[in-house]
C-alpha cells in the first residue's frame, strides 16, 4: 500500500484538519454507545455525512440499521425528520403539498419532511417508485420543487436510508437511478457475541438513544463539509480514481459499470476519508478503502449472474476487489491518460 504523502504534493488547507477530525471522534463516540462492535460501519456513516452525500444501510431487519441512522441524527444539533416508508406513501408526504388558504384565497406551500438536515428514510424499498422518486431531486440539487415553484433546502442536508433485502416480503429494488445517488452503502452485519452481550447489559432496560447529545450543530457540520473540500487530491490519484470506475464498465460479469457520478462520489468520500486520518492530502489508500462503499450498490450484473444464486452484493464486493488488483497504484510522477481498466 502506498503512504508515501510525497507522492501528492500536498499543501495545507486553510482550516484545521485536526479541528474536524476531533470532532468526528465525538460523533463516533456517541454513536459507539448505542452501536456495539460497528466501528467500520460508523466510520463510513461520518466519510458519507463529511462528504455531503448520502448513505444508505441495507440489511435484515433488527440488526441496528435504523438505530445508527437515529443515533448520528441525535449526535448533531440540527434539524432532524424521519420518514416512514410505505406501500401507500405519496410523494407529497415526502416533499410537501400546497394547501388552499382561505383567509388569503392563496395557496400555501407547507414543507415535507425532507425539509431538514437530516432525513432518516425507514424501509425506502417499501414504498412505490412513485414515492422513491419524490427523493431524486433533492438528493442531487438541495432543492425541491413543487407545483413549478422551486425550493432549496439548508446546508448540510444528508439522507439516510434504511432497506431490507430485496428477497423479503413487501420489498422492491431501488431505481438505479436512484441506487446511485447514495454515496454509500453499507451493511449492519450481526454482532459478535461479546457486542451482543453487551447491548443486553446496557441497553435491556431503557431506550440508549434517550442518553445521546449533541456534540455539534448543523452550522459546524457545513464548516467542516467546506474544509474537507480543500483536500487535496492529486492527478496521479485522479488518474486512478478514473481507471478504476472504467474498470468495472469492461467487466464481464458487470451489464452497467459505475457511472460517472461514482467517480465524482468517489473522490469526494476519498477526501473525507484521509481528513478523518488527520491528512490534507488523499492516498490511494482512501480511494482503495472507499471503493467498494461507494461503487458496489451501482454495478447492475448481467442476468446469467443474478440467477447463479450467489448473492448480488457478493458478486458486486468480487468483481470491485478483482478491479482494485488489477489497477496499478498510482507512483510519483505517473501522471497519465486514464486507461478505462484496459
Amino acid at each position: 500500500m502506498v503512504t508515501d504523502p510525497g507522492l501528492l504534493h500536498w499543501r495545507d488547507p486553510v482550516a484545521d484538519i485536526g479541528h474536524l477530525a476531533e470532532i468526528a471522534d465525538r460523533v463516533r463516540a456517541r454513536v459507539e454507545t448505542v452501536i456495539d462492535g460497528k466501528s467500520e460501519a460508523i466510520t463510513t456513516a461520518l466519510v458519507v455525512l463529511l462528504s455531503e452525500g448520502h448513505l444508505l444501510i441495507e440489511d435484515v431487519p433488527g440488526v441496528g440499521k435504523t438505530m445508527l441512522a437515529k443515533a448520528l441524527a441525535r449526535s448533531i444539533d440540527a434539524r432532524v425528520r424521519r420518514i416512514q416508508f410505505t406501500p401507500d406513501l405519496l410523494p407529497s408526504d415526502v416533499t410537501g403539498v400546497s394547501v388552499y388558504n382561505q383567509g388569503t384565497r392563496d395557496f400555501e406551500f407547507r414543507p415535507g419532511p425532507v425539509f431538514a438536515n437530516i432525513v432518516v428514510g425507514d424501509e425506502i424499498n417499501r414504498a412505490e417508485p412513485k414515492a422513491q422518486s419524490a427523493l431524486l431531486e433533492c438528493m442531487e440539487e438541495h432543492q425541491v420543487t413543487v407545483d413549478g415553484v422551486t425550493y432549496r433546502l439548508e446546508s448540510p442536508f444528508m439522507v439516510i436510508a434504511t432497506q431490507n433485502p430485496v428477497e423479503m416480503e413487501g420489498t422492491r429494488a431501488l431505481p438505479e437511478a436512484q441506487r446511485d445517488r447514495f454515496t454509500a452503502r453499507i451493511s449492519m452485519g450481526y454482532p459478535s457475541p461479546a457486542a451482543e452481550m453487551a447491548m443486553l447489559d446496557n441497553h435491556g432496560n431503557a431506550n440508549p438513544l434517550t442518553g445521546i447529545t449533541p456534540v455539534t450543530d448543523a452550522a459546524e457540520i457545513a464548516r467542516l463539509i467546506s474544509l474537507v473540500r480543500t483536500v487535496h487530491v492529486s492527478p496521479e490519484v485522479r488518474h486512478y480514481i478514473v481507471d478504476l470506475v472504467g474498470g468495472t464498465r469492461v467487466h464481464p460479469e458487470i451489464a452497467l459499470g459505475a457511472s460517472p457520478r461514482a467517480a465524482l462520489h468517489l473522490i469526494r468520500a476519498a477526501r473525507a476519508r484521509a481528513a478523518l486520518d488527520q491528512r490534507a492530502f488523499v492516498l490511494p489508500d482512501d480511494v482503495q478503502e472507499m471503493a467498494i462503499p461507494v461503487m458496489a450498490h451501482r454495478l447492475l450484473l448481467h442476468p446469467e449472474i443474478m440467477l447463479s444464486g450467489e448473492p448480488t452484493t457478493e458478486v458486486a464486493a468480487r468483481v470491485l476487489t478483482e478491479v482494485l488488483h488489477r489497477i496499478p497504484i498510482p507512483r510519483p510522477g505517473t501522471a497519465r491518460p486514464a486507461r478505462h481498466g484496459r
